[in-house]
């Protein structure tokens, strides 16, 4: 487990929860460097977070890290999205308590035949991220994103990655609480 983050979920007024990330561990939006994403991602294997919405166990396993720094879905994202992406990883515990709408699909791959033998799951979540200017706290920008968790053979599911990262065009959040 991941001590020392400044993570909260908030519920909207429609009920929507979003996990607000206060603190951004991974700066910059250019130069990402995703061997240390990598290597914060490690302090979470072998914890297990509960969906609120369900009281389904997800696990996290060795495969995370590697999944959600290397995949071709990460390697595409660009600006503001990959700087998302790299800093939701400080809130994985709150991502996956408040993961609601789950869809099912068959596992299509050979190689994750043991991995996904009882399928994928997606699950969607949304999340902020703090915009600063001179170091003053301006807004929030809010992004929605899936999480991907594979259904192993060992009957656990576990997450794989966090896809389908994007900036909601709404108007930008001022939280206040």
């Amino acid at each position: 487990m991941i001590e020392n983050r400044d993570v909260v979920i908030i519920t909207e007024f429609d009920g929507t929860k979003i996990v607000v990330i206060n603190d951004i561990v991974f700066k910059g939006k250019q130069n990402i460097d995703w061997d240390n994403v990598k290597e914060y991602l490690k302090g979470y294997i072998g914890d297990f977070y509960e969906i609120s919405e369900s009281a389904e166990k997800i696990y996290i396993g060795s495969k995370l890290s590697d999944e959600y720094t290397n995949s071709e879905a990460r390697k595409a994202l660009r600006g503001a999205n990959a700087k998302a992406k790299a800093n939701a990883a400080s809130a994985i515990p709150e991502l996956i308590q408040i993961a609601s709408n789950p869809k099912w699909e068959e596992n299509r791959k050979i190689k994750h035949n043991d991995m996904a033998k009882y399928g994928w799951y997606r699950y969607d979540v949304k999340f902020a991220i703090p915009v600063y200017d001179n170091e003053i706290l301006i807004r929030y920008n809010i992004y929605g994103a899936r999480l991907l968790v594979n259904h192993s053979h060992n009957g656990k599911k576990y997450l794989y990655d966090i896809l389908a990262i994007k900036k909601e065009t709404s108007k930008p959040h001022h939280f206040a609480w």
